[in-house]
């Protein structure tokens, strides 16, 4: 679905001409691209985002949650400003207000997303925190498309902090790895039900914070835009 967004604005990009005149109509939309339950803990997860604007220029709203029997146990919320610097990719740069285990902080951003060679989804930012912490993180997916109502989804998903934090219970260097794969039904362009495997591995230093080093999770979940 990420795809759907990018080709589109990469698309709009294709005529630069346009951007700003009359036939640049303000457009936007509403993506939910996980939004599921997991097996382990009767955990749930959100991932959602929105944009409003024209061919170049937009505002991005991400919204990210996880919860532990109905309570949030870390979200992220992302205010971000986007400009098409190439086909089929942007440059974002805003805010973002991260909160886990009770603990809130507010960050500077700066990323890119767009479509990388072999149709590598991609979405990529670095954090600069309150206290100068820099956190590292990037996405990358790829639809596997077997018919056009059957699409099978591999996701990897890095995340690496400059330095350790033992108050926030953070390591420096790579500190985790999550590695999924959701298998889609498309009844409509619009939405579709998933379900899949993910597996999450602490890293380095970030070990000597985690319960647990790694585990294996079932999901079950929807996918849509508007």
């Amino acid at each position: 679905m990420k795809k759907v967004a990018i080709l589109l604005l990469g698309s709009c990009l294709g005529n630069t001409a346009l951007a700003g005149g009359k036939a640049d109509p303000m457009l936007g939309s509403v993506i939910i691209n996980e939004l599921e339950r997991r097996s382990d803990q009767r955990e749930s997860a959100v991932d959602m985002e929105a944009w409003l604007g024209h061919d170049i220029d937009k505002l991005w709203v991400k919204l990210e949650r996880s919860a532990e029997a109905g309570s949030t146990d870390e979200a992220a919320l992302q205010l971000l400003y986007s400009r098409a610097i190439a086909p089929f990719w942007d440059l974002q740069t805003g805010l973002r207000r991260h909160i886990d285990d009770g603990d809130a902080d507010n960050a500077l951003v700066l990323g890119v997303q767009g479509l990388a060679p072999f149709n590598v989804e991609t979405d990529a930012a670095l954090f600069v925190d309150d206290d100068g912490m820099v956190t590292a993180e990037i996405e990358l997916g790829y639809e596997l498309r077997f018919t056009q109502q059957w699409i099978l989804e591999p996701e990897i998903t890095l995340i690496a902090h400059s330095e350790t934090d033992r108050e926030r219970s953070l390591g420096s260097g790579l500190a985790e790895v999550e590695t999924a794969l959701r298998l889609f039904y498309y009844p409509q362009r619009e939405w579709a039900p998933y379900v899949g495997l993910a597996w999450h591995r602490t890293l380095g230093d970030q070990r000597d914070f985690a319960e647990t080093a790694q585990s294996e999770q079932w999901l079950i979940g929807i996918r849509g835009w508007f």
